[in-house]
């Protein structure tokens, strides 16, 4: 048996046929206080397009630098593509991720991986134990 996707007891449908106003509820208090007071231009022309391409129906990733957009309903099963600061990174929004910002999904630092010791190294840096 799948138990079926809710967020905050909503479900699925009842979710993507929330007003704004109704999501700003049940969403955490840093995210409520942030759709309160509004969105920024960037947000909004973000929030634009996002419309456009429902009423269009086009399936193609949304490119964005807007990483401090919260994910509403309206967004979900949407596909963008967010930059981190060197690329863009695909992300897919999912009911999961209803409340969280779009740079969540879009790490800007990666792992380190430390080479052997290049040309120039000092002695100390070149030892390597022998057991």
């Amino acid at each position: 048996m799948v138990k079926p996707i809710a967020y905050y007891g909503k479900s699925e449908e009842e979710l993507k046929s929330m007003t704004l106003e109704d999501f700003i509820k049940v969403v955490p208090a840093r995210q409520r206080r942030s759709l309160k007071r509004g969105f920024t231009p960037s947000q909004k022309i973000l929030l634009e397009k996002v419309r456009e391409y429902k009423a269009k129906d086009i399936k193609k990733p949304i490119k964005t630098h807007c990483r401090d957009m919260i994910i509403i309903p309206e967004m979900v099963g949407m596909l963008f593509m967010v930059h981190n600061g060197k690329e863009f990174k695909r992300v897919h929004a999912t009911v999961e991720m209803l409340g969280h910002y779009l740079g969540e999904f879009s790490g800007t630092r990666k792992r380190v991986q430390h080479g052997s010791p290049g040309v120039g190294a000092t002695r100390s840096s070149k030892f390597i134990p022998l057991k």
